[in-house]
């Protein structure tokens, strides 16, 4: 890192303690499962992976947050709590080295999630601040998954629709794609498949279809419990023929890329938001309250909503983020200075009994040192 960096480290140390956020030191080498179930296939190709002496998958540290989820998990600590971290992660980059620093605060617990995502927001700028980055030289651009879950659900997507445009979410070609195959029509997404079992299914006759599959597995001499059951398979079939046969009619799709061109100053989202889905006929509901309600929190939290960007197709290619995405970055790059979200499902996934309301940022502490040192 530049030359900055013990400067950089204390400062942010001094910040982090004066946010109440308690320093968590997590190993180096972790188990690989959470970050192949949750982490996103753009974070996976990068991981180092190795075996342990048993057999079971490790890797190297490729961020912070999933460790630190995990230590709260384990020892059970009381809500809300907030940690901070400061160390190397390690992940295979064609365009850097593969270990660098990065620091940040999780925020877990906290039931008011439009006060903890403006502090988020608030203490990711306050941090680059500390580390002597210039406020006024860079880029701060927000999106909403929820929001583009929001607009899925109102326009009545299948499900299984809905749920390969959300994994799409924050990579514009991918989405452009599904959106294409949405509007078009694979010509051959049910090629192969028995006639009989596709009008089954399309018609929604699960225990007829379960029986039939069942029947065509005995005659194949397939063992029970070979795979997946005859029920599974004729749910997944029903679901597989809905998504092929689903179309997005001309109107809908035009509603669909306006709300995905909206890119405009945060202060100004709410209105052009409300001018798009009004022109629709389409309510957001709770979505669009969550949306107005965390720029108010943010305005409290000194956050100047008309230096910062809201544009609604951006995202964050990490599957496990769930409401406000966001990143920094110097002006006319697309290397981000830092970057969180909200990520409510991922702590479920780890393990917790209930769920836990969850919000972060990174700080790229490497950029920042060549940033703040020229």
């Amino acid at each position: 890192m530049a030359a900055g960096k013990d400067q950089i480290g204390s400062a942010l140390d001094e910040l982090f303690a004066k946010r109440g956020a308690e320093p968590a030191e997590p190993p180096i080498i972790l188990p690989a499962e959470p970050y192949l179930d949750t982490a996103g296939e753009a974070l996976r190709r990068r991981i180092f992976l190795t075996r342990g002496e048993s057999g079971e998958n490790l890797c190297l540290r490729p961020d912070f947050t999933v460790p630190v989820c995990m230590r709260h998990i384990a020892e059970g600590a009381d809500l809300p709590r907030r940690y901070s971290y400061r160390g190397l992660v390690f992940r295979q980059r064609a365009d850097g080295p593969a270990e660098f620093f990065q620091a940040g605060i999780e925020d877990l617990g906290e039931e008011n999630r439009a006060t903890s995502d403006a502090r988020a927001v608030a203490d990711a700028l306050a941090s680059l601040d500390a580390c002597g980055v210039d406020l006024g030289t860079i880029d701060v651009i927000l999106g909403d998954q929820g929001l583009f879950e929001a607009v899925l659900r109102a326009l009545g997507l299948p499900e299984g629709w809905q749920r390969r445009l959300i994994r799409t979410f924050g990579h514009d070609g991918q989405l452009r794609a599904a959106l294409g195959r949405l509007a078009n029509g694979p010509e051959d997404a049910l090629a192969g498949i028995d006639p009989q079992l596709v009008d089954l299914a399309r018609d929604r006759e699960e225990g007829t279809l379960t029986r039939l599959i069942r029947t065509r597995m005995e005659e194949a001499g397939l063992p029970p419990h070979s795979g997946r059951s005859p029920g599974e398979i004729a749910a997944r079939l029903i679901e597989k023929v809905q998504v092929a046969e689903a179309r997005l009619s001309e109107g809908a799709l035009h509603i669909l890329e306006e709300f995905l061109a909206v890119d405009c100053r945060l202060d100004e989202a709410g209105e052009r938001l409300a001018e798009v889905m009004g022109t629709a006929g389409l309510d957001l509901g709770r979505a669009m309250t969550t949306f107005e309600t965390r720029n108010l929190a943010m305005r409290a939290a000194n956050v100047d909503l008309s230096r910062l960007s809201y544009r609604a197709a951006f995202g964050r290619p990490i599957d496990y983020y769930t409401g406000l995405v966001f990143e920094a970055r110097m002006r006319g790059s697309e290397d981000p200075l830092a970057g969180g979200g909200r990520y409510d499902r991922l702590m479920t996934i780890l393990g917790a009994e209930a769920p836990i309301p969850a919000v972060g940022f990174s700080l790229w502490l490497d950029r920042i040192g060549e940033v703040v040192n020229g």
